[in-house]
């Protein structure tokens, strides 16, 4: 009989643990440090756009970054893209070149610009005929 109380007492004695899931995004960390009370840190992402405006008929357009790579592409104009990141460092560059210019222009006109969050952050332009490629780059640091 003492046996079978004490069977029953362990099995009595057992219960079960249970590890929630994450309740937060991925995207939101926690602070961990002595004293801290665990609230969540959230990660702000910027908005990195690339554009080419002008009057060129065609461009070839050729942008890097860590999300997309290399893009190269032939278009014509306006020519924007963009993407977020959380990135605290991130090295940017964008080139055009323009393939032709309507027979009808008078003052040509291209420009390539970097923009973060909606801020210039890189530059160039041209008004020339010359098909030259345009490039910018730099790396953004938060």
């Amino acid at each position: 009989m003492k046996y079978l109380m004490l069977a029953l007492l362990f099995v009595s004695s057992c219960t079960r643990v249970y590890v929630p899931g994450p309740t937060e995004p991925s995207s939101t960390y926690y602070s961990n440090n002595p004293g801290s009370t665990g609230t969540p840190i959230n990660v702000s992402k910027d908005t990195i756009e690339f554009r080419v405006v002008g009057n060129a008929a065609s461009v070839k357009v050729r942008y890097n970054n860590s999300v997309d790579g290399l893009v190269q592409v032939n278009t014509t104009l306006p020519y924007i893209v963009n993407f977020q990141t959380s990135s605290t460092t991130l090295f940017l560059s964008l080139d055009a070149t323009p393939v032709s210019y309507p027979i009808s222009t008078f003052s040509p006109f291209l420009a390539v610009q970097i923009l973060v969050n909606g801020n210039l952050f890189r530059e160039a332009t041209a008004s020339d005929f010359q098909l030259n490629t345009l490039s910018v780059s730099g790396t953004y640091r938060r």
